[in-house]
This record gives structure tokens, C-alpha cells and sequence, in this order.
């Protein structure tokens, strides 16, 4: 089984918030600096991240369930071939 991949799920937010510690820890008279070094930095987190292969936790979670599924489904398929080897065994 694959699982589906989307590297456009990346929440921009997020990328506008780590931009923004960093501008704010620069002292205050480089603010013009630190705009543009601001804007620079969300260029190249969100580029560096959208390169990343990774799946939204949304879509990893509704894989774990699958994955969970399959695994009981096997488990009930393994029982059934044990007990029909079984009957063939026996005759």
C-alpha cells in the first residue's frame, strides 16, 4: 500500500510565525533589515519545506487507521488458512 504524499499542505501560518520570532529578536534599529530579512526567510522555509516529502497528520492519521484495519483483517485471514489446513490434515 503507498501512501498519498502532499507537499502543498504546508501550513503557512506556522512558516509566518518562526519568520517572525526571528525578526523579532533582531534589536530595534534594524528593523528595515529585518523586514526584508523576514520576507527572505519565509521565502526559504516555505521553498526548503515544500520540498520535503511529507503528508499532512490528517492524512498520516487516516492511514494508521487503515493500516490498523489491514492488520486485523490479516490476522482474521491467518486463522481461517491455520484452521482449513487443519480440516485438510485431518482427512
Amino acid at each position: 500500500m503507498q501512501i498519498k504524499r502532499d507537499t502543498k499542505m504546508i501550513n503557512a501560518k506556522k512558516i509566518e510565525d518562526i519568520a517572525k520570532q526571528v525578526t523579532d529578536a533582531i534589536p530595534p534599529g534594524l528593523k528595515n533589515f529585518a523586514n526584508e530579512f523576514e520576507d527572505k526567510t519565509k521565502t526559504v522555509i516555505q521553498r526548503k519545506l515544500s520540498e520535503l516529502d511529507v503528508v499532512t497528520r490528517e492524512e498520516f492519521d487516516v492511514q494508521t487507521q487503515v493500516l490498523l484495519k489491514t492488520r486485523e483483517k490479516l490476522a482474521e485471514l491467518e486463522a481461517k488458512v491455520e484452521q482449513l489446513e487443519q480440516r485438510l490434515n485431518d482427512k
